[in-house]
């Protein structure tokens, strides 16, 4: 699977995990010069509290485009250490 946008591959794995229609991409699977830390951060009743990250992308900024769990709850343990995307990020084979 890969991750695009802007015209940018900026993650690719064999191995992502899905929850609720969304690739959780591995961490060592993304491109980290595109990503920048956000202070977002959103709750999941189920999968616990969500931080974000911005990504950019040859001088264009996608504020908070892709987001993980630091700390997933015990429901939500197999997206550890992954990362997923909304907001105009293409998901493809």
């Amino acid at each position: 699977m890969k991750a695009i946008w802007n015209g940018e591959v900026i993650a690719e794995s064999d191995d992502t995990v899905v929850v609720e229609n969304n690739h959780y991409f591995p961490g060592d699977s993304i491109k980290k010069a595109f990503f920048q830390e956000s202070e977002t951060q959103t709750v999941c009743p189920w999968k616990g509290t969500a931080s974000y990250y911005s990504l950019n992308v040859a001088g264009d900024e996608n504020k908070d485009a892709a987001w993980f769990y630091p700390n997933p709850s015990e429901l939500a343990k197999n997206i550890k250490g992954h990362i997923a995307f909304w907001r105009g990020v293409e998901i493809s084979e």
